[in-house]
């Protein structure tokens, strides 16, 4: 995998196909593998994408770094690094905030705009990640064995695993990350920040935009989706099956929409 330096951190990141740019980011606690299920391979499409700081083979950095400026800087100077001027950006839960921030704050670079499953609107520290805060500290108290089976006896972890069984599965993952004692502070940090504070900057994105939500996901709520197409103009929202209904079949869906979105940035 190839990398590129920023702000004195290594970034890996991953360059595979010819044709339109897309960077597609990954969510909190993931790695450059989440958005390559989804957005691989894709025709005429040139997928990029990078483990965000603290993520899969990327370093951590400096800790005080960790937060929505650095992440969608990471992505310009990946742009830079392969000398190109723009791309389509998007990404999933915190991928979704790095591709928000970044077109809020290099427009120029951003071309057009796919937010799937959004985790944050303009308030840092939103209840719906609070889940997330909570493992960060289990680790960074007891390691990620011992936190782990704290959490599985906890009542946040019955209710998820009755309500919504994918997400409780993705919650439970975060204790098995290869890194997660080393860079739990990415799940203290990162939820404490936000890609912007004021939705009124929703409407100064004037490219094409896609919001992709689902029901039965109580960390990515699907009034966050609704709330975002609404302020963002001339965004289409679309509404996929919930993971915890069919996970392959909401694979599919995405990838399908991901890609009718860039042939139609192709056609135009």
């Amino acid at each position: 995998m190839p990398t590129f330096s920023h702000l004195n951190t290594l970034i890996h990141f991953t360059d595979n196909g010819e044709g339109i740019p897309l960077v597609f980011q990954h969510g909190l606690g993931s790695d450059i593998n989440q958005p390559a299920e989804v957005a691989n391979d894709l025709p005429g499409v040139r997928f990029l994408s990078f483990d965000a700081r603290g993520h899969g083979k990327s370093e951590l950095g400096d800790a005080q770094l960790l937060g929505f400026s650095t992440l969608a800087s990471d992505l310009v100077a990946m742009l830079d690094t392969l000398n190109l001027d723009g791309a389509i950006v998007g990404g999933i839960s915190m991928g979704a905030g790095i591709a928000l921030r970044t077109a809020l704050s290099h427009p120029k670079r951003v071309n057009g705009l796919i937010l799937a499953r959004p985790a944050w609107l303009d308030q840092p520290n939103p209840a719906n990640l609070r889940v997330l805060v909570e493992i960060g500290k289990l680790i960074q108290s007891y390691g990620a064995k011992r936190g782990k089976s704290l959490f599985v006896q906890s009542e946040r972890y019955a209710k998820l695993r009755n309500t919504a069984p994918a997400v409780a599965e993705s919650a439970l993952g975060q204790f098995d990350e290869p890194r997660a004692e080393e860079c739990a502070l990415r799940l203290l940090r990162i939820p404490q920040d936000v890609p912007n504070l004021n939705r009124a900057e929703w409407a100064s994105i004037h490219i094409p935009t896609m919001v992709i939500g689902n029901r039965m996901d109580p960390i990515h709520p699907f009034e966050y989706a609704e709330a975002l197409a609404e302020s963002i103009p001339h965004a289409v929202l679309v509404e996929i099956t919930p993971k915890s209904v069919d996970k392959a079949l909401h694979l599919q869906e995405l990838r399908e929409n991901i890609q009718n979105f860039t042939q139609k940035r192709i056609g135009e």
